[in-house]
This record gives structure tokens, C-alpha cells and sequence, in this order.
């Protein structure tokens, strides 16, 4: 399994939406530019988050984006569901039941009425990184990022940034 170059565009660029002053947002543009992804690609991404809530759009001359929830209320699970879909990492087929040795007019209930343990071990190992990444908030993000690694200086400069390029 291996999230999409997408996920990490979303949660940096979400990241810099943070601080944003209320009743500002932010163009694809400026969030391509700032990152140095591609635009194009980067709309796709957002459209994604859209669609699932986690952005709004704002219409307008200055118009561009805006989160739709706070950062506290925004998981990294959000993010990667937004963008890779809700279907499950693994995708069992069933393969079981292929089996050369086995009488495919007669089954036998270990392989069609119990579930694949194969199955089962992947699906909990899902559920257990959905759970971890359902505890990772973008307002943790920025915490950890501005607050404990970055020096204040980069956090003004970045909020400047973003706030010069919409007046």
C-alpha cells in the first residue's frame, strides 16, 4: 500500500492554510507556488477535499479557498480518505476458492461462509492506522511544526506571505 503523492500536497498545503486570517483565502495558485507543486495537479487534490468538506470554495475576485472546519476537527484520516477514497487498502478476491484441490461445486464452508483470515488480519491492520490517523488533527500538525520545530520567525513569515498575496 502507498498513499498517492496527493496526500502529502493535501496536508502541506492545508498545513499553511491554518493561520489564515478569517475572511481571507487562498488561490491554488498561491498554494502551488508557495510549495512548489503543480498547479494543476494541486486543483485536482483540492477538489477532492471539496467534495468531502474538509475545504470551501470562495467565489469571488479574491477568491480561492478557505477550510470548511477548524484545524482541530480535521484528521489526517479526513485528508487520506478525501483524497485516495473510502474503499479499503487491501481487496480481497477470494482466491481461496481457486483452489486446484478443492471440489468447486461443493465448497466447503472454511472457504465461503467464514471470512478469509488473510482478509481479516489486513483489515485490522487498517483499522489500526485509521485510528492513529484519526487521532493526528492538522491543528496537531501545526503545533508540531510552528510551535516545536520551526523558529517563530518562519510561522510570521508564512502567515505574512499567504495574507500579502490575496491584497
Amino acid at each position: 500500500m502507498k498513499f498517492s503523492v496527493g496526500v502529502e500536497y493535501a496536508l502541506h498545503c492545508l498545513l499553511y492554510m491554518v493561520k489564515i486570517e478569517d475572511g481571507i483565502s487562498v488561490g491554488i495558485r498561491d498554494l502551488a507556488t508557495f510549495q512548489g507543486v503543480s498547479e494543476t495537479y494541486l486543483s485536482k487534490v483540492y477538489a477532492k477535499l471539496s467534495k468531502c468538506g474538509i475545504i470551501k470554495s470562495v467565489p469571488g475576485v479574491k477568491g480561492g479557498y478557505a477550510l470548511a472546519r477548524s484545524a482541530e476537527e480535521i484528521t489526517f484520516w479526513d485528508i487520506v480518505e478525501a483524497v485516495e477514497g473510502k474503499e479499503p487498502f487491501f481487496q480481497c478476491a477470494e482466491i481461496r476458492q481457486n483452489n486446484i484441490l478443492l471440489d468447486k461445486e461443493n465448497l466447503p464452508d472454511t472457504h465461503t461462509k467464514c471470512p478469509c483470515l488473510i482478509k481479516v488480519v489486513m483489515l485490522e491492520a487498517e483499522d489500526e492506522m485509521k485510528k492513529y490517523l484519526n487521532n493526528k488533527t492538522l491543528l496537531w500538525l501545526y503545533d508540531e511544526v510552528y510551535n516545536k520545530k520551526l523558529p517563530k520567525e518562519m510561522e510570521d513569515a508564512t502567515v505574512e506571505w499567504f495574507n500579502n498575496s490575496k491584497k
